[in-house]
């Protein structure tokens, strides 16, 4: 059995840290990932383009949809040049119409500027309204990987809808289930014929100074990436995949 790959998703310098000790393949660099991830700053990306592991970064210039207008696009073409110069492996992008299909044409000139790097379409895929025209698109304009929750608001709602995905893509491009997923869960999803990846955040709850709070400067909900998740879920994935569960 091919063996299986981990995507832990960070947002700040500690979380890279604890995802490289917890044994992740690769990671997803982000910002305010309470606000489903955001662009990560020039200087987080050169800091992640020292660890051992591919680092993808996600470029997203806000929060909200992913219809964008113009200058909205000329932030992401400068972002995604960022990543490029940074020394990052990959980005990780998508952009949509207003009525949630993707923007073929805005999608393509992302796809130009990170020519060389790799390309996963992010969950902008999630809320098109047919799953099965936004996966020929991403395969169309070259894409990678989708990281997908199959539609619905976590991945094991999603199952079968991702299973339907998987079969549909036939190998062409990975189909990478995200949003929701745990050491307890991954069974579930690498079952899936041709699910290979899985991402996650491996995040546990933080104790946040109610100060901090109170003058907004951070969630109350605050949750950190911990290096020991990382390490139990990539051993499950090891032990389901049959191969040595010791991780150096």
């Amino acid at each position: 059995m091919m063996q299986p790959l981990l995507e832990i998703c960070v947002d700040d310098a500690e979380g890279l840290q604890a995802a490289v000790r917890g044994g992740a393949d690769r990671i997803e660099l982000c910002s305010a990932l309470d606000a489903g991830g955001l662009t990560p700053s020039a200087g987080l990306m050169r800091l992640a383009a020292q660890q051992p592991v591919p680092v993808h970064a996600l470029i997203r210039p806000r929060s909200g949809d992913f219809h964008y207008q113009a200058p909205e696009i000329d932030i992401i073409l400068d972002d995604i040049r960022a990543a490029k110069e940074a020394g990052l492996a990959g980005v990780v992008i998508g952009a949509a119409q207003a009525d949630g299909r993707l923007d073929r044409s805005v999608l393509e000139s992302l796809v130009d500027v990170a020519s060389g790097m790799d390309l996963t379409l992010h969950r902008a895929f999630d809320l098109a309204p047919d799953l099965s025209e936004a996966l020929n698109l991403a395969i169309a304009l070259g894409f990678k990987r989708i990281l997908t929750s199959g539609g619905a608001r976590h991945a094991v709602t999603g199952h079968a809808e991702l299973s339907r995905i998987a079969a549909e893509a036939g190998g062409r491009i990975s189909i990478m289930p995200g949003g929701g997923v745990r050491p307890e869960n991954a069974a579930g999803f690498l079952s899936i014929p041709g699910i290979v990846e899985l991402h996650a955040s491996c995040s546990q709850p933080v104790a946040v100074p109610a100060r901090l709070v109170e003058f907004g400067f951070e969630n109350r909900d605050r949750r950190r990436t911990d290096a020991e998740t990382v390490r139990q879920l990539k051993l499950e994935m090891r032990r389901l995949a049959g191969a040595p569960i010791t991780i150096s």
